[in-house]
């Protein structure tokens, strides 16, 4: 199993489009494949930095649920309203495993 963390650079000023973008993940993700622990909004200290956080079985899995993601209309829909509203300033995406509990 891998961990997915996505590091956003958000602007500050549209924190409530990221809030938007988030919430249509809660439900494109799970029904596209990913196992959703959460998106996560800047609320004390930096008022930039946003988490989204999933988990997917391997990297195979990941490549098969993006293409998943990408045909889906509410997935397409917000793809387009990133780009259009342009909340979003830089995306990181890490894949860490469990190393210990």
């Amino acid at each position: 199993m891998l961990t997915c963390f996505i590091r956003y650079q958000i602007d500050p000023f549209k924190k409530a489009e990221f809030a938007r973008y988030a919430r249509v993940w809660g439900e494109a993700i799970p029904r596209c494949g990913g196992d959703l622990i959460g998106y996560f909004a800047p609320h004390e200290g930096s008022a930039t930095l946003a988490y989204g956080v999933y988990n997917i079985e391997n990297l195979a899995a990941y490549e098969a649920y993006r293409a998943r993601l990408a045909a889906d209309p509410q997935g397409r829909e917000n793809y387009a309203f990133a780009a259009r509203e342009r909340f979003i300033l830089r995306e990181d995406r890490t894949f860490l495993m469990l190393a210990s509990r």
